[in-house]
């Protein structure tokens, strides 16, 4: 009897949820919770995708110090705790103290204190050891195996045909074997005295800038709150937004946020600029500079992708075919450009980039279907989300040409309005509890009836002069129910929104838009939620979403479990989410400014505050924020009333 072939499982992406990662874009350092790397998995030093180190094992007097502690110290550094017991004292108690400080630019300080009573002579160990594979390689388990080692100066060194990498020591050790990989020292330490010794691996060849010398133009926000995790989780997702800007390889003053590590070092256009945009309460640099490196990939030319932004298809659960990101990046480009705008971008800034805001808009007008709607990709669904990234555009283009004295705006506005009452008729689905909209509409017009957590983007319309946002798909009674459904347990999971409602078919709590919390929809739902005035639902979410960060350290990764809420328990991790990831770090940054109510209009010289009633966190300030290109600093007390305390001189002060 003939049987069929199973076919072969794909490569499961290695665990990462325990790792200790420090990143400093284009380097990146993966370790485990002991600090000890291995050799195995996906440990490493690496740079640029590339593994200059993957084992660094320390020894104490012939043995492995007890690992005590790991733990991030920030962005682009970790500590990793460890002691030794060497038998000089009686008892149990350990009486060598080992502190590693690893940084994410490959260099590391491994300090040794002595707790005796006596001097102690020390046998010191560090192997190292590499295979200098791709990143990509290591996650797919095809790394090769290590390289030998050849004694380099004061450290060892290894190289490959395209690759080189070098580790060096401070002081130099007493012996290098090369055949074994092993640095050697014999240390003396007194009664309380420490010794250091300072590792540096780099790589001989690399075509990418230096760490931490990409120019970063976001500002050094901070807030404090009556509940103190305000203010870490806003440090924490500055600090992580700062670590994953890299430079753009044709203009390198430009710089854009990577979309996450480990997986994704680099630039995914739709991530990329939703990380910018909502990080324009930091300024408008970052904003800029990810759309001038966007527009100089757009699609010139004749033909129906003329003025696109090309991007890869990215998953979109076991329901949807894979999405476009180029659709949603086309889409959001001129969005971006005028919110930036509001927010105090230079005008000469967004003159040089109006242009391609327009090829976008032209794009889209010859992407809408012969339905009225906008496919993605073409020919494919009509995704709910699309439709609402597409209204945005428009109103919000339309906005911006007014605004720059460009003639069509009252064209948009009306496109804008005809599509609205489409959505409103097609995609919108009767039903006894009130209804729901369309997760998507096939190609022949059937609606695919599932909830999802992407009808968060109905809320998120974008912002118009004079601090007013533009009018939504939704009407007032279908954004209620919509509200409804969000604030229910098949929705909010009470760490976040689900990316599937929990009775839906095929719904998974760890699945990538099957079910999982995205910090990012759950933050763009409290923003949107709170603009349409539906306070209450925005501030549970807003609390959930907080307790999750405290969680995760306020590093929220891309995605996490939606296992639902109960006393005591805690959010799941998944094991190959992204973290940190440019628009979960970004999320801080966004819900916070939600929370103040914070609305610019740098072009008319205005801002006003609109904070969330109730002051859901208790008393707020914010400071080292940016609007009009100067300092912004505000207060919210715990009745919910906004005072700004610092601003341009030029902004007149609303709210």
């Amino acid at each position: 009897m003939a049987t069929s072939a199973i076919p072969a499982p794909r490569p499961e992406l290695p665990p990462v949820h325990g790792a200790v990662i420090c990143v400093s874009a284009p380097c990146l350092v993966i370790s485990p919770e002991h600090g000890q790397l291995t050799g195995r998995g996906i440990d490493g030093i690496y740079r640029s995708g590339r593994r200059l180190l993957s084992r660094c094992v320390l020894r104490v007097g012939g043995r492995e110090p007890v690992a005590v502690q790991g733990r991030s110290l920030g962005s682009d550094r970790a500590s990793f705790t460890a002691t030794v017991r060497t038998g000089t004292e009686a008892g149990p108690d350990p009486d060598i103290g080992v502190e590693r400080v690893r940084h994410a630019d490959g260099t590391e300080r491994i300090t040794l204190r002595s707790f005796t009573a006596r001097p102690v002579r020390l046998p010191v160990e560090v192997l190292l050891g590499t295979d200098l594979a791709e990143l990509a390689a290591v996650a797919a388990g095809q790394a090769g195996p290590e390289l030998p080692a050849g004694v380099h100066a004061a450290g060892l060194r290894w190289s490959t045909g395209d690759a080189q990498a070098v580790t060096a020591a401070e002081p130099a050790p007493d012996d290098a074997l090369a055949s074994a990989g092993l640095l050697r020292w014999q240390l003396e330490l007194g009664p309380g005295e420490s010794r250091t010794i300072e590792l540096r691996t780099t790589a001989a060849r690399t075509s990418r800038a230096p760490a931490g010398q990409v120019a970063n133009p976001l500002s050094d926000a901070r807030a404090e709150c009556d509940d103190p995790r305000a203010g870490a989780w806003l440090r924490t997702s500055v600090e992580d937004l700062g670590a994953l800007l890299l430079r753009d390889h044709e203009e390198p003053a430009d710089a854009f946020a990577a979309a996450g590590v480990p997986w994704r070092l680099g630039l995914a256009p739709a991530e990329s600029l939703w990380a910018a945009r909502m990080a324009l309460p930091l300024g408008t640099g970052l904003a800029a500079a990810t759309l001038r490196t966007l527009a100089r990939s757009q699609t010139g030319g004749p033909g129906p992708d003329a003025g696109k932004i090309p991007g890869p298809l990215r998953g979109a659960g076991p329901q949807l075919p894979p999405g476009c990101t180029g659709t949603e990046a086309t889409l959001a480009f001129p969005a971006v450009l005028a919110e930036a705008r509001r927010w105090g971008m230079p005008e000469g800034e967004v003159a040089r980039l109006l242009p391609a805001a327009e090829q976008c808009l032209g794009w889209l007008r010859g992407a809408l279907g012969e339905d009225g709607f906008v496919a993605d990709p073409d020919p494919g669904p009509r995704r709910c989300e699309t439709q609402a990234h597409a209204h945005r555009a428009a109103l919000l283009g339309a906005d911006l040409l007014d605004g720059c004295g460009r003639a069509g705006a009252q064209e948009w506005r009306d496109w804008a309005e005809a599509l609205r009452s489409r959505f409103r008729d097609r995609f919108w689905i009767d039903g006894p509890d009130g209804g729901r909209p369309a997760a998507a509409l096939h190609p022949d017009g059937r609606p695919l009836p599932r909830l999802t957590g992407a009808c968060v983007h109905l809320f998120d319309t974008g912002l118009l002069g004079g601090g007013l946002f533009a009018p939504g798909l939704l009407d007032r009674v279908r954004a209620e129910q919509l509200v409804r459904l969000l604030a229910a347990p098949a929705m909010d999971s009470g760490w976040g929104l689900r990316s599937m409602a929990a009775r839906e078919p095929g719904h998974n709590p760890f699945g990538h838009r099957a079910g999982s919390v995205r910090a990012y929809e759950s933050a763009v739902a409290v923003a949107g939620l709170a603009q349409a005035g539906f306070a209450e639902e925005a501030a549970a979410l807003l609390r959930g979403l907080l307790d999750a960060a405290e969680s995760f350290g306020f590093r929220l990764p891309e995605m996490y479990a939606a296992e639902q809420r109960t006393a005591g328990s805690a959010p799941l991790p998944h094991p190959a989410a992204c973290r940190p990831a440019a628009v979960s770090a970004a999320a801080g940054v966004h819900v916070l400014a939600a929370l103040a109510g914070i609305r610019p209009d740098a072009p008319a010289g205005t801002v006003a505050l609109v904070p969330l009633p109730g002051a859901p966190l208790g008393a707020l300030r914010l400071s080292g924020l940016r609007v009009a290109g100067e300092p912004f600093a505000l207060r919210i007390s715990r009745l919910g009333l906004g005072m700004v305390e610092e601003a341009a001189d030029a902004l007149q002060l609303g709210g």
